[in-house]
């Protein structure tokens, strides 16, 4: 099989792990820089260039995609699935896990556990925004924040109307969440892949940090979850439309909690967590369905 990996750097630890484990099992690795792509759009033959020549023979795509590239990213991924390259990650799967209110919005629909969510544009709303998350303290975060960034913890009322107020002056769009004080500053990522959680590690934020990105300093470790998180887990995953997904989880007093669900999630944590070959895994995913007839692709 020739696999594609969408990914603007190469030297990246998932990078790195996905191109060994395709060659390890007899594949060729093609790593493809999505900014560096241009597409021929038409009817009849559909078509990728990079570097000056025409993308062939490829059999699946491996989506990599940084937040910051999404628009783009996700429209070469687009272009690959009209030329009947199996994604790993369909690109409309993509676009809806980056936007975190449609996410939350489709895990509510699907009646996924997560915290509670308020949502407003206007600062005469945020009294009542505040009320409706069960008041301070929360969770303040950027719509288009990453890893941790544009995630404030507001201890008292008075302190989260001033942070919003602040964040609605800057017209930046935002939520506010609940704060589950009893996860004790610790998550728990949930590795998915087809309809099972392959892998779990628990991540705990640094001394006096309420995030558990490892990123930030925190930390992780292995995990034993319960059946209710896996179940719960799996449904955040399939919502999104995933095949593949990172599915942050917070233990919380009514049951696990989605925070987030990550369509690129990396390997490097949880493969040193949990020792396991996560990239392997995803290869051998591929191998089983990018050889059977085609999915049903949507467009967006």
């Amino acid at each position: 099989m020739k696999i594609g990996i969408l990914s603007q750097n190469e030297n990246l630890y998932s990078t790195r792990r996905l191109r060994e484990a395709i060659e390890q099992r007899g594949h060729e690795a093609v790593i493809i820089n999505a900014l560096r792509c241009s597409m021929n759009i038409n009817s009849i033959k559909p078509s990728i260039h990079f570097g000056g020549e025409e993308l062939i023979g490829f059999d699946a795509v491996i989506p990599r995609i940084g937040a910051d590239i999404t628009f783009y990213g996700c429209s070469v991924l687009r272009q690959f699935e009209m030329m009947d390259v199996f994604p790993l990650n369909q690109s409309i799967a993509i676009t809806r896990s980056r936007d975190k209110l449609r996410s939350l919005q489709l895990l509510s629909r699907k009646g996924v556990g997560m915290p509670i969510t308020g949502f407003a544009s206007k600062p005469d709303d945020v009294p009542d925004l505040i009320k409706m998350v069960g008041g301070a303290p929360l969770v303040i975060k950027l719509l288009e924040g990453t890893q941790g960034i544009g995630v404030v913890l507001a201890e008292t009322n008075k302190a989260a109307e001033s942070v919003i107020e602040a964040f609605m002056g800057l017209k930046a769009n935002i939520m506010v969440q609940e704060f589950i004080e009893e996860a004790g500053g610790a998550d728990i990522r949930c590795f998915v892949l087809g309809d099972k959680v392959i892998a779990a590690m628990k991540r705990q934020g640094a001394e006096g940090e309420f995030r558990s990105n490892l990123h930030r300093g925190g930390s992780a470790s292995l995990i034993r979850i319960t059946p209710e998180e896996r179940k719960t887990a799996v449904m955040a995953a399939k919502a999104m439309g995933l095949g593949v997904a990172g599915v942050d989880l917070l233990r919380s007093n009514r049951g696990p909690l989605v925070m987030e669900v990550n369509s690129s999630p990396g390997l490097e944590g949880i493969e040193g967590a949990t020792g396991k070959d996560i990239a392997g895994m995803i290869v051998e995913y591929i191998e089983k369905n990018a050889s059977k007839s085609r999915r049903h692709l949507q467009y967006q």
